[in-house]
């Protein structure tokens, strides 16, 4: 015969039983740990009460199903992130602060069959939370600039091409690359060009809005998608980023240097329904202020097309 209350205790996942007001019956040391709460503090109470988001419709209705129909709820992370709000015992408490669960809900019935309350079963799920989240970085982040991939910005130009197409709004995109970063890397080394590439990526994201994305383009060559953007203002804030960059100074050992960029500012208009007609504008843009000195910013007119690969190559 096995001993019950033992497995209740020593079981490595939270269990909570309620009864039918939803006030705890039990409380397993598994819970006391992590929670802080100890069983005989919080046996005999509404379980609300020590935490009231319960009692918001999208878990209240569940746990009421439970309850008037016997059925089984589960509180998918995915979905619900946790169900009781418990710290993040692990490395990743910095960026997840509490605990991801995956759990249940399922009745208690007497031997009549009458459902006399429930249990909850809770399991801590973060570390392979942490570790889809990293499997999703990976699929859309720079692993050097920590900014968004070339798919990811294709994806999202992409969904703000359809959306402004839609319903008549509109956005703008910057194209933004690294004056003769050929000469960094060739007279510091690769390992400093990365560095100034990293810091180009941070400037960047500071001087941009919550809702704009910014990403690596490709090589020494950045790309900014700022929705609800006219091209007025897309080029103060082009013009905004390179002043910051010209004026930063960048340090690499005991040697300090300045670097500029030069960028390409286009909007989106009927004339461009396509991410390639969009960013064939921007990049005109772009290499147009690389003919015309570098270090400035240059806004595309509707009828530029994409310049040809040999024009381009030459102004890097």
């Amino acid at each position: 015969m096995f001993d019950n209350a033992q497995i209740f205790e020593s079981i490595d996942v939270g269990l909570i039983e309620l009864d039918r007001e939803l006030t705890v019956r039990g409380w397993n040391r598994w819970m006391e740990i992590h929670s802080g709460i100890s069983a005989r503090d919080i046996v005999g109470a509404p379980l609300m009460n020590r935490y009231p988001n319960l009692a918001e419709p999208k878990y209240r209705r569940l746990l009421k199903s439970v309850l008037s129909f016997g059925s089984y709820a589960h509180f998918s992370q995915k979905l619900h992130r946790y169900l009781i709000p418990l710290k993040n015992p692990h490395s990743s408490a910095d960026q997840m602060p509490y605990m991801q669960q995956s759990c249940s809900a399922n009745p208690l019935r007497e031997p009549d069959g009458t459902i006399s309350g429930m249990f909850i079963t809770v399991h801590d799920v973060t570390e392979y939370a942490v570790y889809e989240q990293k499997l999703l970085e990976m699929t859309r982040v720079d692993a050097l600039t920590r900014l968004y991939n070339r798919s990811f910005l294709d994806k999202r130009l992409t969904e703000e091409l359809e959306r402004a197409h839609r319903f008549g709004s509109h956005f703008s995109v910057i194209m933004a690359d690294a004056d003769h970063f050929k000469d960094i890397n060739d007279t510091r080394g690769h390992l400093c060009g990365d560095y100034t590439l990293r810091r180009i990526a941070a400037i960047l994201q500071d001087l941009v809005r919550s809702v704009d994305i910014v990403g690596r383009y490709g090589g020494e060559e950045f790309c900014c998608v700022l929705p609800e953007t006219d091209l007025a203002s897309a080029a103060v804030l082009a013009e905004r980023i390179r002043m910051e960059i010209a004026s930063e100074i960048f340090i690499w050992g005991q040697e300090q240097f300045n670097v500029t960029v030069s960028l390409g500012v286009a909007e989106y208009s009927e004339g461009a329904k396509s991410l390639e007609t969009l960013v064939g504008r921007a990049d005109a843009a772009l290499y147009r202020a690389k003919r015309e000195g570098r270090n400035r910013v240059e806004c595309a007119e509707p009828s530029i097309s994409r310049r040809s690969a040999e024009e381009l190559e030459d102004c890097v």
